[in-house]
Order: structure tokens, then C-alpha cells, then sequence
């Protein structure tokens, strides 16, 4: 094949580099060191640039997109506070190993260190919270730059990658010739064929350990009382089908973390539910009593096993996770195996015999297993349960849902039933408030013909609802369903239960009208106090998806609803726990 090679300056260089990955949609907002790209990017209609109304709201625009595409997000800032903007988004992605590509410009070199107008050190700043970090002031190593930035973000544990370019190398010229991704990859004589030769983890993970995966039959065997948890590593590598075969062949209750959701199907007759501090009971029983236990994916966050000392205590802890640093970091294994989910999984398959059945412990997981009771309110308001059950009848089957984080959060993971990967959009490890409209926004770019449904509180839709602008003016259908307790639901729950009731800085006893206020950005806003209200309100929201127009309907609901189960554990919440 012969590879044309031409002369183009940094900014187009970019743009090609960005075409060779597939990129169509590019988030994000424009500013002077960034001036360049932007005007290249003009003379490329083929690539959709969504601009937001702030740099956090694209951040978790391409966040959400990368969830709910499984493509790689690309995010553009210019410098400055432009680029500091991203933190919180890259923060967000860092958590939950969503790959996400930042690309951010800043001022000449000649400028660095010079305190220069809207000068800072990203690279710096987001160090700790990126897979990987760039700094381009040479042009001729642009192009690489981008191709590895996109490989590091995709491959091995996904994660965020930041590349910031100095103005001078987005106007400086050099030779230009397209590589396409698998080329880059496998290629010779690249910095990529140096890391897979130290098997570097940000792109892959050493070979399986067989013995291990022996061992691990063995000890799956030998249990009586098999319990597995499913985490997000389970969605990001696609192992969904191995997962679920596995429990099937042995039998095995399925307990599933925050970002486990939509890996297995809600409805399955193996699944208990959520694990951990909001957790089903019946999930948390089957954690203390199981005599096996097979993490896959899973960090073991505090939020999951509480008390460390005694997370699944009587039990033999497996762990098989693509990341070698989460191996012993929270919870101490009796073995592990490093690898993707998927492969690690599919081999196991080939060991395990079929017809397995464990009757009686699955009888003593499920009398646990029940709907979470919740009282209906004295004074007749909706109730979460009212809500997301309305919300789950009437919208789409597929309906992508997105959340912001408090108790609204862990009410929708509680109350619907996910039923593929993707379909779950919320800020598990990093607990965004304000994530939700952002990601919602880019998993309706990523996914034009499903519904998409984002679930939020008063307290974090005041933080970036100024996105709904983003939201009327791309036409995107989106409905919002608020929950309004007047209040930091979560940390009044909290102080509720631990500090004597002192509700300090939690009541949110003020505006806006976020009827009105959907309405002043152009989208249908609506209170809604009844069943009935709200039905006809979810319902006229489905059937007017054409229009382009989204919703926000504004549910009020109890100051004092509290999120159940609520168990203790940690050096916060200790000695109670609430059924």
C-alpha cells in the first residue's frame, strides 16, 4: 500500500489524527490557545462538534457517550480555567474507567513558566486522575501522541487520557501520514511496541495464570454456597454473556455493584440486588454466609465492603480484575487472577461442568430477597417508588438512564431493572454531583433513536443545569425526572441518623422554579405533586419526542424520605443499620 505523505500544519494534523480513530463527535468549548483547531475544525462538517455551556458539562457529555457508545470520548478546552474545567469530568471518568481522550491547547512554549495570560500546568493538575498525560510542543510529535493517547485510553482497564498542546505546535508544519489505528497498534519501531514489550498495564496485563484459573475450578468444586459479584469491569470488557453463563453453570446467587448494573439482566432469577451500604438485604446476607465468594471487576470500594475486617468473613475471596494495583488494595484474597473479564472468564467456562444446582442455599439468599418497603408520606406526596415505578412502565424498555448522585441515585438503581450494559450512566466511584444532564446529553448524541432518561435531585441539577441550553438548542429529547425534597437528601439522611438530627446547610429552602427555569431554556417544564400527574406528564414526554424537546419534570416529594437499606460499617457510619 502506498502511504501518501503531505505537509499540514499541527491543527490539521489533529483533525486527521482524530479521523483515523473514527471520531465523529467532539464535546466541548472553544478559547484562544485552542483558536487554531477550531478553525480547522470548521472545514470538517464531518465531524459534530456539540459546544456546551460550560467545559465540566463537556466533560461528562463525552464521558456519557463513551458509556453508552463504547466508543472513546473526545473532549476539547482551550487553557486556563478552560482546561481546569475538565477536572471534576476527568476525575469522574478516572473512577469508573471510562475512556475519554482530553485534548487541551496551551499557550506558546516561549510563554510557559512565564505566569502568561490563561497559563496553567494541566498535565500537572490531572496527573493523578488520568491514565496517562501528554505535553505536545514539537508538531512532529503530534500525530503519535494522539494515536497512542487513544490506545492507552481504550485499551487494558479504560481510562481518561489528557493531551495538551502548545499553541505553536497546533500553526507549526511537518510531514503528515495516516496510520490507521490497528497499524499504530501492532506496528514497528513505535512507542507502542515498547509498551507491549514491557507489557505495561495502561495497555494490556500479563499473560493468564493457569494454575490459578485450575485452582479457582477446584475451589468452585468444592463450594456449597458460591457467591458472585458482578462490577463494572464486567460491563467495560463485554463479558457480560461469560459472567451470567458462569453463574448459571454453578449455581450461583449474583450480587451486583453500582457500576455492575445492566451487566446481567435486572430480571434474572440469580440476581439479590445491589451490594453494600444501600445494598438488598438479600445481598448482604449472602455476602456474610457464602463459603466462596467471585469478584469480577470489582474494586471492593468502601461503599461495597464496609468493614473490610469482616467482609465476607466465612468465606474462601476470589478476585479477577484486568488491573494489577486493585489486587489486596482493599480486600485480602485467597486468590486472584489478573486479566480481561472476558478472556479470564471464557477460560474458566471450559473447566467447569454443567448441572450444578445449590438448592438450599439459594432458598436461605432468596427468603431475603424482597421489593424495599418504603411508608407512604402523612401528608400524601409522591413517594421514590411511586416515581421510578411510573418512570419504568411507561418509557421504553431501553430507556438509557443517567444519574446525578444523593439518594435519588440510589433510588433508581434500586427500583429499575437494567437490562444491558450501557444502560446505567451514573457517577459510581467518584460520586459527581451534576454528572447526570452532562451525561446524558453525550448518550443522546451517542444514541439519537432511544430515550434517554436522566434522574436527579434538587441539589445537583442546581449545579449544571445550565446545560439544558446545550440540551434545546441540539434538539435532544431528554426528560429529566426530579426529585425535590427541598433538601441534600443523602446528607440530611446522614445527619438524620448520626448527628442528632442538627441538619446544618442541607435545607435548600429557596429557588429556582426549575419548572420556569426549563421553560426559560426553551424546554417543557412541569410540577408535578400525584400519580396521576405524573403519569400524564411521562407520558406526553414519550410522545413528543419529535418535537426535539426535552422535559423536566419536577416531582416533589417528602424532606424526610430516606434511601433503604442503609447499612453501617465504616468509620462514618457505625452500629446501625436500616431495613
Amino acid at each position: 500500500m502506498n502511504i501518501i505523505s503531505r505537509k499540514l500544519n499541527g491543527s490539521e494534523i489533529l483533525i486527521q489524527c482524530l479521523l483515523e480513530q473514527g471520531v465523529d463527535t467532539i464535546f466541548g468549548y472553544p478559547g484562544g490557545a485552542i483558536l487554531n483547531v477550531y478553525d480547522k475544525l470548521y472545514d470538517h462538517p464531518e465531524i459534530r462538534h456539540i459546544l456546551t455551556a460550560h467545559e465540566q458539562g463537556a466533560s461528562h457529555a463525552a464521558d456519557g457517550y463513551a458509556r453508552s457508545t463504547g466508543k472513546v470520548g473526545v473532549c476539547f478546552a482551550t487553557s486556563g480555567p478552560g482546561s481546569t474545567n475538565l477536572a471534576t469530568g476527568v476525575a469522574t471518568a478516572y473512577m469508573d474507567s471510562s475512556p475519554v481522550v482530553f485534548i487541551t491547547c496551551n499557550v506558546n512554549t516561549d510563554l510557559i513558566g512565564r505566569d502568561s495570560f490563561q497559563e496553567v500546568d494541566i498535565t500537572g493538575v490531572t496527573l493523578p486522575i488520568t491514565k496517562c498525560s501528554y505535553i505536545v510542543s514539537n508538531v512532529k510529535n503530534l500525530a503519535d501522541t494522539v494515536r497512542e493517547a487513544f490506545a492507552v485510553a481504550r485499551s487494558g482497564r479504560p481510562g481518561p487520557v489528557l493531551i495538551d498542546i502548545q499553541k505553536n505546535a497546533t500553526a507549526d508544519e511537518c510531514e503528515y501520514s495516516p496510520v490507521t489505528p490497528e497499524e499504530f497498534f501492532t506496528g514497528k519501531n513505535t512507542r507502542m511496541e515498547r509498551l507491549r514489550s514491557t507489557h505495561h498495564p495502561a495497555i494490556g496485563c500479563p499473560e493468564i495464570d493457569m494454575k490459578a484459573l485450575d485452582d479457582l475450578a477446584a475451589m468452585i468444586e468444592r463450594s456449597e454456597k458460591p457467591l458472585m459479584i458482578c462490577g463494572g469491569g464486567v460491563v467495560r470488557s463485554g463479558a457480560s454473556e461469560e459472567f451470567r453463563t458462569l453463574a448459571e453453570r454453578i449455581d450461583s446467587p449474583i450480587a451486583i455493584t453500582v457500576m455492575g448494573g445492566g451487566a446481567v439482566h435486572g430480571r434474572h432469577p440469580l440476581v439479590t440486588g445491589m451490594i453494600g451500604m444501600h445494598g438488598s438485604q438479600a445481598s448482604n446476607m449472602a455476602c456474610d454466609a457464602c463459603d466462596l465468594l467471585i469478584a469480577v471487576g470489582c474494586r471492593f470500594s468502601d461503599r461495597v465492603t464496609l468493614n473490610p475486617a469482616g467482609f465476607a468473613k466465612n468465606a474462601k475471596r476470589v478476585h479477577i480484575d484486568i488491573d494489577p494495583s486493585e489486587i489486596d488494595k482493599n480486600i485480602k484474597t485467597d486468590l486472584h487472577i489478573i486479566g480481561d473479564a472476558k478472556d479470564v472468564l471464557t477460560r474458566l467456562l471450559a473447566k467447569i461442568k454443567e448441572g450444578r444446582t445449590n438448592d438450599g442455599w439459594k432458598n436461605y439468599v432468596f427468603s431475603f430477597r424482597r421489593e424495599t418497603e418504603y411508608d407512604d408520606p402523612e401528608d400524601g406526596t409522591l413517594t421514590p417508588k411511586e416515581i421510578l415505578s411510573a418512570a419504568a412502565e411507561i418509557l421504553p424498555q431501553d430507556t438509557i438512564v443517567t444519574t446525578d448522585v444523593g439518594q435519588h441515585q440510589m433510588w433508581a438503581i434500586q427500583h429499575f431493572k437494567f437490562d444491558y450494559p450501557g444502560q446505567l450512566i451514573t457517577s459510581g466511584g467518584f460520586g459527581t454531583m451534576g454528572f447526570g444532564l452532562g451525561a446524558a446529553i453525550g448518550a443522546q448524541a451517542g444514541n439519537p433513536e432511544k430515550t434517554v432518561l436522566h434522574v436527579t435531585g434538587d441539589g445537583s441539577f442546581r449545579m449544571n443545569c445550565n446545560e439544558l441550553a446545550t440540551e434545546e438548542f441540539y434538539k435532544m429529547p431528554i426528560i429529566t425526572l426530579l426529585f425535590n425534597n427541598s433538601t441534600l437528601g443523602m446528607v440530611r439522611q446522614w445527619q438524620h441518623l448520626i448527628y442528632k438530627e442538627r441538619y446544618s446547610q442541607t435545607t435548600l429552602d429557596r429557588g429556582p422554579d426549575f419548572a420556569k427555569l426549563a421553560e426559560a431554556y426553551g424546554v417543557h417544564g412541569v410540577v408535578v405533586r400525584d400519580v396521576a400527574t405524573l403519569r400524564k406528564a411521562l407520558t406526553d414526554a414519550v410522545a413528543s419526542r419529535s418535537d426535539g424537546l426535552g422535559w423536566v419534570i419536577d416531582c416533589r416529594i417528602n424532606i424526610d424520605e430516606m434511601v433503604r437499606p442503609m447499612v453501617g460499617g465504616n468509620s462514618f457510619i457505625t452500629n446501625f443499620m436500616l431495613y
